[in-house]
């Protein structure tokens, strides 16, 4: 009984067919080789003749749809293995918390390397009332969720409630703490800011 013939649509995505027909023929042949079949033992196991497999992988008969999953099956992996498609790495940030002061920062971002704001969740307790300014470099960026905000800069005082927002250059001196109850809010500070609030 003779194999399906599959069916001639080409394969199609995101990239161009061409890279896509390059990328798969590079794998048919890397796949092959490692593990140490021949194009007559690879063909067999796709029931296929050996001109044909070896035409698909040089590039003289175009891959469809239909070829992959025979192909794949061939050579003992998924089509996703043979599409060498690329996982996107997990979005999700371990909001492993951290306190300091009173204060617990949950961070909302990857702390890549280098320079750029890192993001944080930050709750202040109800106690946090004493006035301590500091002052460093960079900018740090503030948007109050709930409770009302102290935010002294400088010798002025003002007080933020839900839904406004507060940035600053951080060489003024500084400080946050709460009116009456625990406030909430989203902190976004440089690496300067980030050393002198979580660390110290």
């Amino acid at each position: 009984m003779s194999a399906r013939t599959p069916a001639e649509g080409p394969i199609d995505g995101t990239e161009s067919r061409e890279d896509v027909q390059s990328r798969v023929r590079s794998r048919l042949r890397a796949l092959r080789a490692d593990r140490g079949l021949t194009l007559a033992e690879a063909a067999g196991a796709a029931g296929m003749d050996p001109s044909s497999w070896s035409r698909l992988e040089s590039g003289a008969r175009r891959l469809t749809l239909d070829h992959l999953p025979v192909l794949a099956r061939a050579l003992g992996v998924t089509v996703d293995d043979l599409l060498e498609v690329r996982v996107a790495p997990d979005p999700r940030v371990a909001a492993t918390p951290t306190t300091r002061d009173g204060m617990t920062f949950w961070p909302l971002n990857h702390h890549p390397t280098g320079s750029g704001h890192h993001a944080f969740k930050i709750r202040l307790p109800s106690d946090r009332r004493e006035p301590m300014p500091r002052e460093h470099e960079g900018h740090d960026w503030l948007y109050v969720l709930s409770g009302r905000l102290r935010l002294l800069l400088g010798e002025e005082e003002f007080v933020l409630r839900p839904g406004e927002a507060a940035e600053f250059d951080t060489r003024t001196p500084h400080w946050i703490g709460v009116v009456d109850e625990p406030v909430e809010l989203i902190g976004l500070f440089g690496p300067s800011g980030e050393k002198v609030h979580l660390r110290g």
